[in-house]
């Protein structure tokens, strides 16, 4: 489709539910997403919703795709911002991705965090769609990763930002932002990034 090619009535729709399906299965996770509840969200009839998906799950896995897309972007976009500020684009995805404003969007946030602890209990379907998610991330912070990064470094700091949202979002108060940079302070001594871009 162009860009001078507006989206048809039903790809307006199919992009509602799935906004409203992304909102809700990174605040509730997978068993909270009710179809009827996300029509509803959606602003379109519960009898509608087979016209887009054949089932609930396969709601939930393009749910789950789409929501990773947009946090991508999003933190692509933030990653943007701070290198123009002069950060190198490692320590801007760690800066941007363990912040208070990512904390407090578990509705737009990395699904990822949201939901990594029950990937690994959904369907087959589910789980592929989710690993590629995790994937989606690890490259992310291989692609903003020095040349000459030791073999693992993606993986080590992309699960260090997932757990350390994962365990902000369990605290209260203060404890929360704690969480979020000492997480922060341990990643960017442990790969020794300075402030500004090389």
């Amino acid at each position: 489709m162009s860009s001078d090619t507006k989206p048809s009535r039903r790809d307006q729709s199919h992009e509602r539910i799935l906004d409203a399906a992304a909102r809700a299965v990174c605040r509730d996770g997978y068993a909270g997403v009710g179809v009827a509840a996300v029509m509803k969200e959606a602003g379109l009839t519960h009898g509608g919703f087979y016209a887009h998906f054949e089932s609930r799950e396969a709601l939930l896995a393009e749910a789950v795709a789409f929501a990773g897309a947009r946090s991508i972007e999003r933190m692509q976009a933030r990653m943007r911002q701070l290198t123009g500020q002069g950060m190198s684009p490692l320590r801007a995805l760690i800066e941007g991705y363990l912040s208070e404003a990512h904390l407090a969007a578990v509705e737009q946030g990395c699904p990822v965090a949201a939901l990594a602890s029950e990937m690994p209990r959904a369907g087959a379907g589910l789980r592929d769609v989710s690993a590629r998610r995790i994937q989606d991330l690890v490259d992310l912070v291989g692609d903003a990763l020095p040349a000459g990064s030791r073999p693992g470094a993606a993986v080590a700091i992309a699960s260090t930002m997932m757990g350390g949202m994962q365990m902000a979002r369990m605290f209260e108060g203060a404890r929360r932002g704690e969480v979020l940079r000492d997480c922060r302070d341990a990643l960017l001594a442990q790969y020794d990034l300075g402030g500004t871009s090389a």
